[in-house]
């Protein structure tokens, strides 16, 4: 989609001329297909790198288009927020020492855009999710200022007619509505493709599917999101929900999400996936084409098929087929969508060694694995495995196995022999699998945020707690550690960063309320039950609208008087303060005011309190 100039689909004459380059361009395909012109050999791997921008607070930095400027490097390319970028990784042919050269480029590249994120007063960050984000950085405003973006999301909006409704149950619970496809930017991947030959796609890509599950496991880094502890691989629920065009899911053709992991076993060849996609999802966009693929092919020239690509920029499969043209040569692979980015490079490159590995080295007694395994439990693994990580049991050959079991016995020795026969050198092959045994034996990204991160919140509120995790992400990735080398954060451990204190810093988000419609009795009791000292009170459009504090009600003893209402005796006359603001500003508010409650609101909605006991 980045090589195009892309309009929203929305006059008649213009759909029908997209539809007829995006059917030419299947027709083109199918004939490339059968006349045996697709490239077979060699196969060949590469990768895309996306990552955070972060400031020296380790929150977001909204420098993308001006970092990219002064990178200045083709490689590199932008994605919807403005505080993510991307780089395309060259392609490398799969034998002897490719994954340490794809390594060395991505190390080269990370350090371009490092000291060109710091002339921006920012630094660099790999993680499935940055886990300082707040909703504040997924508004409209922070939008990268590139056309595409804005076009899709008009498009995608447009065709739910109703704001995204996000809900994500895990430890924790996520439910919001967003009107934007803005929540797409929380989520960053490394993502890893395979060239395939066209004779086995069909196989292959089923493989694919079949092993999502076990491979997605020991691969998370995704369980934060604002503050709250959800999915190991949160992106997974995230992706899915802030793209999706559907309003309903019992509508005809639309019981599938744009990001899918699919419905059913793929059969035929590659170009029957392309084709139900196009049966399934309508075109959102469209862009200029000049030329008819099949009459260039007749002309003896290799087409980019630049409309079925664009229409497969917007169907987001969790393992996607691809069509590209590298070398004069057209080619077909697959691309693994699901991997977080990070914890480290070194742990990247090991987890796209361990997928590569179990995909080019499948025995044969998974041959035809649509005949043997049930096209639903592939789909439960996966998904369990989005939401429990390393605590998965997978349904595998007729039984359930932990996942452990199924890594180390299973996936591992297959992962070898496959590195192996295609000539992958022995010692890059035995360094990086042995960092994927040692996460087995220890913890992955998501199990070392997830324990490190309850136990900052022992003497942190969730704010600094993010921070300082953060602030400890960035400085073990600088070394390349792997995670399983490195150590849980403790209790006792400092925040790791210089910021001008903010009320965000303090204040308490764990709160009781009541509504102005309740009894004061009631009020009294709660405030005896859980030791508080102030109770906000809110009406029917949940916003903050008084306050009554231990002293209006301590020495309440008149019957009458406890059963009325509590919008008869609450303090209405407040004075708040906003979550960002420096807390100087909020401890001198308190002070001239002579209160000891300060309750923090986001557009009258109660957000938070402080109080003098947090000060």
């Amino acid at each position: 989609m980045g090589e195009l100039k892309v309009i929203k689909l929305s006059e008649k004459k213009d759909k029908a001329n997209y539809i007829h380059q995006l059917l030419r361009d299947i027709e083109a395909l199918d004939q490339m297909i059968n006349d045996g012109m697709i490239e077979k050999e060699p196969i060949r791997i590469g990768a895309e790198q996306e990552f955070c921008l972060i400031t020296s607070e380790f929150n977001p930095s909204h420098k993308a288009l001006p970092v990219l400027k002064t990178i200045d490097d083709d490689n590199f390319t932008t994605e919807i927020g403005n505080f993510n970028l991307e780089i395309n990784l060259d392609p490398f042919e799969l034998k002897g020492d490719c994954f340490s050269k794809l390594a060395d480029q991505l190390k080269e590249k990370l350090i371009l855009a490092e000291r060109a994120a710091e002339k921006h007063d920012a630094s660099i960050l790999l993680s499935g999710i940055l886990p300082t984000l707040a909703l504040k950085h997924v508004t409209i405003d922070n939008m990268t200022d590139v056309q595409r973006y804005f076009v899709l999301n008009e498009a995608i909006s447009e065709s739910r007619k109703e704001n995204f409704e996000i809900h994500i149950k895990g430890v924790d619970e996520l439910n919001l509505r967003h009107d934007t496809v803005m929540l797409e930017g929380c989520n960053t991947s490394f993502q890893m493709h395979l060239q395939v030959n066209p004779d086995e796609f069909t196989e292959q890509y089923n493989w694919a599917q079949a092993i999502s599950g076990p491979v997605l496991s020991i691969c998370t880094n995704s369980p934060l999101l604002f503050g709250k502890e959800l999915w190991d691989e949160t992106r997974i629920a995230l992706f899915t929900q802030s793209v999706d065009t559907r309003a309903n899911s019992f509508l005809l053709n639309e019981k599938q999400s744009r990001v899918s992991f699919g419905s059913e076993w793929a059969m035929g060849s590659a170009s029957d996936i392309f084709k139900d996609n196009i049966s399934r999802f309508r075109s959102l966009i469209t862009a200029e084409y000049l030329k008819d693929s099949v009459e260039m092919l007749n002309n003896g020239e290799i087409p980019k098929l630049k409309a079925l690509n664009l229409h497969n920029g917007t169907v987001y499969r969790w393992n996607r087929p691809c069509y590209g043209v590298g070398g004069g040569k057209p080619h077909l692979r697959i691309e693994n969508r699901y991997i977080a980015s990070g914890p480290t490079i070194s742990d990247e490159i090991a987890n796209m060694m361990f997928w590569i590995g179990i995909m080019v080295g499948r025995p044969k007694k998974y041959d035809n694995i649509h005949l043997k395994m049930d096209f639903k439990d592939a789909k439960s693994n996966f998904f369990n495995a989005a939401r429990y990580g390393m605590a998965t049991q997978f349904f595998w050959n007729g039984k359930y196995v932990p996942s452990h079991q199924l890594i180390l016995d299973e996936f591992l020795p297959i992962a070898y022999r496959g590195l192996y026969k295609m000539g992958v050198t022995p010692k890059d092959v035995e360094h990086y699998l042995t960092i994927i045994e040692n996460r087995v034996n220890s913890y992955t990204g998501s199990q070392w945020m997830k324990i490190s991160y309850r136990r900052l919140l022992a003497n942190m509120k969730p704010y600094e707690a993010l921070q300082t995790l953060t602030a400890v992400m960035h400085e073990k990735q600088m070394r390349d550690y792997p995670i399983s080398t490195w150590n849980l954060l403790g209790e006792q451990t400092l925040p790791k960063f210089k910021e001008k204190r903010k009320v965000k810093h303090l204040m308490s988000t764990e709160i009781f309320s009541v509504d102005e419609k309740d009894s004061v009795e009631l009020v009294l009791k709660m405030m005896q039950w859980k030791r508080i000292h102030h109770m906000p009170v809110i009406n029917s459009e949940k916003e903050l609208v008084g306050l009554i504090s231990w002293e209006d009600i301590e020495n309440l003893n008149d019957p009458l008087k406890l059963q009325s209402a509590v919008s008869d005796i609450m303090t209405t006359d407040l004075i708040t303060i906003n979550q960002f603001e420096d807390l100087n500003t909020a401890i001198n508010l308190m002070d001239d005011n002579n209160i000891n409650c300060l309750p923090v609101v986001h557009e009258k909605q109660l957000i938070g309190i402080m109080t003098s006991k947090d000060i």
